[in-house]
Order: structure tokens, then sequence, then C-alpha cells
């Protein structure tokens, strides 16, 4: 079955195309991204602007194009905290499917924690015992941990690399009492999730996912993406606060040059540094390891688990009914 994911995220809308059944390991076929920075284009009364719900629809409708050009049998389609937190989400949803046929749905900030968790379940299997799972994006930080492929913790705060960016920094680079300010605050807003995390116990293995984190492994010595998914990957507490050191120092533009950095991300690769140090000091983690899979891939394996072999798309659009909590369970 080839299938198709289309995330519309803070800052890119991606397609993801895989070839996959119940049962076996999704073989990506291709993937393509747009560039569309949503949540810059949110207005001061909280609407996602006209110009950025059109350059979703026509986002939208190119990715469309794509899947049925690749042959794919089913897309899911869902939105992150961009749209998610958009005043006028509703009226952009509609508009998006009155004009693609593309029905978005909305994952709340916990369902992207949860289908996060169980891709990298997947990747590292049951030996990997307790995990602790880490995520970065664009407007929220997700966090779960758990020994089975429904976590016992699952949360999503308001943390993001971008928002962070958006709200605590006014120069490129950041002054140095932004740098301090920020990792201040966020050392408070951080303090009632190590508490929740500390009540679970030690986890066996402490797991980082997505593009800011495989970033940030990259700067500090990680294998570059060329070298496969299977070569393992690490973020140590003390690379991540010699890197701070260095890039906090430099403009978007010249984070930009850097191996590992999309110009598309740069402007916001310092706060993303500052949320992962203060994340892991919080945690009391020293070092964490790169996943290559994540948000994208976890839709893509609940759906395959809640596959029976029978159609159950509407016009190529596959519902994501799976991804409540209590349907899920």
């Amino acid at each position: 079955m080839r299938l198709g994911v289309l995330d519309v995220g803070s800052n890119t809308v991606h397609l993801l195309v895989v070839d996959a059944h119940r049962g076996a390991h999704p073989t990506p076929m291709h993937s393509e991204k747009a560039v569309l920075r949503l949540a810059e284009q949110i207005t001061r009364n909280g609407d996602l602007s006209r110009a950025g719900a059109d350059s979703l629809v026509r986002a939208v409708e190119s990715a469309k194009a794509a899947a049925a050009r690749l042959g794919c049998e089913e897309v899911m389609a869902f939105a992150t905290s961009a749209v998610r937190e958009a005043k006028n989400a509703p009226k952009v949803l509609a508009k998006v499917q009155e004009q693609t046929g593309v029905e978005l749905q909305v994952l709340s900030g916990i369902d992207e924690s949860r289908l996060t968790f169980l891709a990298v379940r997947r990747w590292f299997g049951w030996s990997a015992g307790k995990l602790l799972v880490l995520d970065i994006g664009g407007g929220s930080l997700e966090v779960a941990m758990g020994r089975d492929e429904e976590p016992d913790l699952a949360e999503s705060l308001p943390l993001g690399a971008g928002r962070t960016t958006r709200t605590r920094f006014q120069h490129d680079p950041p002054t140095r009492s932004e740098l301090i300010a920020t990792s201040a605050w966020l050392e408070e807003q951080l303090a009632p999730l190590a508490k929740k995390v500390a009540k679970l116990g030690e986890p066996d293995r402490v797991v980082a996912t997505s593009k800011t984190f495989r970033s940030l492994a990259r700067l500090t010595g990680a294998a570059p993406s060329a070298s496969g998914p299977h070569v393992r990957r690490t973020l140590t507490d003390t690379a991540l606060r010699q890197l701070i050191a260095f890039i906090s120092r430099m403009t978007a533009h010249d984070l930009a040059q850097l191996e590992g950095v999309s110009a598309s991300r740069s402007h916001q690769l310092v706060a993303g540094a500052l949320v992962a140090q203060a994340t892991m000091r919080a945690l009391s983690l020293e070092e964490l390891e790169i996943c290559p899979w994540a948000l994208r891939e976890g839709v893509i394996l609940r759906r395959l688990d809640h596959s029976n072999g029978a159609d159950d798309t509407v016009g190529g659009s596959a519902r994501l009914d799976l991804v409540d909590g209590e349907r899920a369970r």
C-alpha cells in the first residue's frame, strides 16, 4: 500500500510518501515540502492571515497533485499548532477542503506527543524499556514517557523553537540579556513538567526526534543524514552548551550556511537550542539519542494498525479517526 502523509506545521507543509502494509517497516519513497511559516502569519487578533490561508490552499493542492502522481492510495492530512491555535481555524479548514477536496484534521498537542512516542517505540522496540521522548517543534515542545506503545505521560507545552524566537527575541542575533532572561524563563516554565516526569522514575532510554534536535546533533558532530537512518546519533548537554556559546553570536543568515541547518529554520535555531538545553537540565539529562522517526511515521503506523484490508478512504483522503486518545485504546 502506498500512503501519503501531509503534515501542515508551523514552518512547512511536508508531504511524505511511503510504501507500507500492516506489520511491515514503512519504506520512504518521496518527500517534499513547501516553506510557508504559517505561525508567522498569525495576525494581531489571532487569525491566520488571508495570505497565509491562500498559501496553505496552494501548498495542499500541490501536495495532493504530487500524491496522485506518485500513486498514493490514501493521503492522511493533518495540521498542528499554527492552524490549531488560529482563531479562524474552522474557516481556514473549510476553505482548504472546499478548494482542494482535502480534509485537514487538527491534532491536539497531546496527540502529537502520543503519536511521536509510538513512532519512537516502534523504532527502538521493547528492549528500549521505559522511554522518555522529547520533540521540539515550531510551536510546541512534546514530552512523552512510558513502557508501552501508549505513554503513561504525554505533555505538550507552548515552548516551540519558532514561538520562543518570536516571543522572547527582538534582535538577531539575540542579546546576552535576552539569552539569560529566556533561559531563566524556560527553567520556570519547565518546572511543573520536571515534577511529573520525576514521579515516573528513571527512564531506560532518552530519545529526541524531529528537525531541531537533528540539526543540533549534526552541529555537535553527529553523522550527516547521508550516512543513513541506522547510524547512532546523540546530543550531549556538554556539547550543546558549547554549541550555544558559538551559534548565539551568529545571525540567522550566517547560521543558514552551517551544514545541517536549513534556511527556513535558521532564524529559530538559537531558541530551539535553548529549549533543548533547558529541557535536558530540568529533567537531569546528560545525553539524548536521536530517532529518525517522529510524528509523521507515528501517524502512518497507527493507520496501519487499524487497517483491516478494507477500503476505508473517501476520495483518496483517509480520516485520522485513530488519533483521539479514547478511540485509540
